[in-house]
């Protein structure tokens, strides 16, 4: 599985498949991991959601973002869609990345672009959840947290369980509604678990110990393992259903997001919509590749296979170019 895990982690910063991603993304299949390329495509979607009593959490995708054009272009683009998800009275909030609206150009842009969405949402009493990226962004982006919530009360984060960090942060912001996950990026040694049995038992104390002492926790996960252990703590606990939410990925487990949101538990689909899906999509994979078993089978058409298979082979060819060298 580490190799597995390496491969679609490569293959996420591979720019030739990327763009021909973007390029070619919908006639390969992407429209079943992604709600949309367009923003009343992504109302369209989450209204169908909604009417099975799922809400969402819509991520307008990109990242690694270097030109300041660019990360204007992404906040305004969240901004509209802040403003359909409120004209069009749906249940829906916002994730983003930093890196996305100009963390990797300055600090203080960023934070600027950031505040534009945090108080337009505000005043439509909108959450607004700062996805956490890499080590290497990991602590720029809680400093963004610290700042904007000196202002707003609508703003929370990520917490990886990966991370050695992880468990220090979960308590310092206990008072934060958080979403709690694995972790999906290739981290050193030096900061990161690296082994499967440790990140998984690191996940389920920060679940326990959000739902415990915490705001509100979203659980993110699609492991029916965790989520029955979930159910029987919560039960043993008495925590009520209004504290906490099971959280998936548009696409995955269709059946079982159904299943939890009419056994009465708060479900919220993570809807991922535009062109730049492939990346995102290829770390879903990486952090748990049994994930390609539950995504539908129309992502991986011939055309797929095909562009995935030359893809990987030249990548594979460049490390033993390299290491021969």
């Amino acid at each position: 599985m580490p190799v597995l895990r390496d491969l679609f982690i490569n293959l996420s910063e591979n720019q030739l498949l990327n763009s021909a991603a973007q390029k070619y993304g919908l006639r390969l299949g992407a429209q079943s991991v992604v709600a949309g390329t367009n923003i009343p495509e992504v109302i369209k979607s989450i209204k169908e959601l909604n009417a099975q009593g799922i809400s969402c959490t819509v991520d307008n995708l990109g990242e690694f973002v270097f030109e300041r054009s660019e990360a204007t272009k992404a906040k305004e683009r969240i901004l509209e869609v802040i403003q359909a998800i409120h004209e069009n009275d749906v249940d829906a909030h916002i994730s983003l990345k930093p890196s996305q609206l100009g963390l990797d150009i300055d600090y203080d842009f960023c934070y600027g672009n950031l505040e534009e969405i945090v108080d337009l949402a505000s005043t439509y009493k909108m959450h607004i959840n700062l996805d956490m990226e890499d080590y290497d962004r990991l602590q720029p982006s809680f400093d963004l947290l610290d700042q904007l919530s000196q202002k707003y009360d609508n703003v929370g984060t990520v917490i990886q369980a990966y991370f050695f960090n992880a468990a220090e942060n979960i308590e310092k912001y206990k008072n934060f509604r958080l979403r709690i996950v694995k972790g999906a990026y290739k981290e050193p040694a030096e900061v990161a678990y690296q082994n499967k049995h440790d990140i998984d038992l690191n996940f389920i104390d920060l679940i326990e110990y959000h739902l415990l002492n915490g705001k509100f926790t979203s659980i993110a996960t699609h492991d029916h393992n965790v989520i029955n252990h979930v159910k029987q703590f919560v039960k043993d606990h008495d925590i009520p259903n209004d504290k906490f939410e099971f959280q998936m990925l548009y696409g995955f487990r269709k059946e079982m997001q159904l299943e939890l949101a009419k056994e009465g538990y708060n479900f919220c689909t993570y809807v991922p919509f535009g062109d730049d899906w492939y990346g995102y999509f290829m770390r879903r994979l990486a952090e748990r590749p049994q994930n390609l078993n539950l995504v539908t089978k129309q992502v991986f058409t011939k055309k797929t296979n095909t562009l995935i298979g030359l893809t990987a082979a030249a990548f594979v060819l460049g490390r033993l170019t390299k290491k021969s060298k």
